[in-house]
């Protein structure tokens, strides 16, 4: 069975709800890195309960559908899926515990072409249930690479803005675990692709690689390095393109450009093979006051 346009477009999603803790806010902050420095204030206020805040990209974990494509129905090989886009908007800071409620939808879906694959687009609302409170618009895409050829032409996708032609104004470095997968999945993406070296090959990969948002949220640690000396300062909105596998244990290098009025234009780079992950990013630095 084949993708079908019509029945993706209509994909019934219940509102989904997520009861959450302070040690799953931990967790997610120890899975993209936080406490490799135990001791500075920086890495403490994301993995120690006293003064606990919650990473801005862990709104990509909270209320997610989980591996919704892996159902038959949708038509989708989901051994060849990859994240391919992920933009965050924060209303308001997300909470370290509570109840989320969220509403997705399929927005688009864009055929590449039988031999390139297809790109599908969703927007996730989550929302404070005890308060009502709206706290993130997310706006993202997955790669379906077995997928392409579904309609009679290749459409085009949106195309990131491109990045200053200058060198960057900081790039900061950070190493990721051999085990960083193995730890992240257990916010709730299990996608075998990231866990079982047999899954791996079968999609065409030497071994199990990185979430893409793992990445992203990395990417999103380090601009939030890059603004620790100013800690009136958040991540508002930050967003990228995934055009890249990372393995487990490589290091990702966040090049930054400061654009002006706290926005910012990034990409990351494995430095071990000298390849770009993540391209087009943007980010908007702001407060909640």
């Amino acid at each position: 069975m084949g993708l079908d346009y019509d029945k993706l477009i209509a994909w019934p999603f219940p509102e989904i709800e997520q009861t959450y803790t302070e040690r799953d806010t931990i967790v997610y902050a120890l899975g993209v890195g936080f406490g490799a420095d135990p001791t500075a204030p920086a890495h403490l206020r994301y993995v120690y309960e006293v003064g606990l805040e919650a990473v801005p990209a862990m709104a990509t974990v909270l209320a997610g559908p989980g591996f919704w494509m892996q159902d038959p129905r949708t038509g989708v090989d989901w051994k060849k899926i990859m994240a391919a886009e992920m933009a965050i908007t924060l209303h308001r800071p997300i909470p370290v515990k509570g109840t989320v409620v969220a509403q997705m939808k399929v927005t688009e879906i864009y055929d590449k072409g039988a031999d390139k694959g297809a790109l599908l687009t969703y927007r996730r609302e989550l929302h404070d249930k005890a308060t009502g409170d709206h706290l993130c618009t997310l706006d993202g895409s997955s790669f379906l690479r077995g997928n392409g050829g579904f309609s009679t032409q290749p459409q085009p996708s949106p195309q990131p803005a491109p990045l200053p032609q200058r060198a960057p104004d900081v790039s900061i470095a950070i190493d990721t675990l051999a085990q960083a997968a193995l730890i992240y999945r257990l916010s709730g993406d299990y996608n075998p692709l990231h866990a079982d070296p047999a899954i791996a090959l079968q999609a065409g990969f030497p071994k199990p690689i990185l979430h893409g948002l793992c990445t992203y949220a990395i990417a999103c640690r380090a601009v939030m390095q890059a603004h620790a000396s100013e800690p009136r300062l958040t991540v508002r909105s930050f967003s990228s393109r995934f055009v890249s596998a990372v393995f487990p244990g490589e290091t990702i290098a966040t090049d930054i450009w400061r654009l002006g009025g706290g926005k910012l234009a990034f990409r990351c780079r494995v430095l071990e093979r000298d390849v770009v992950v993540l391209s087009g990013g943007t980010a908007q630095m702001g407060s909640f006051d």
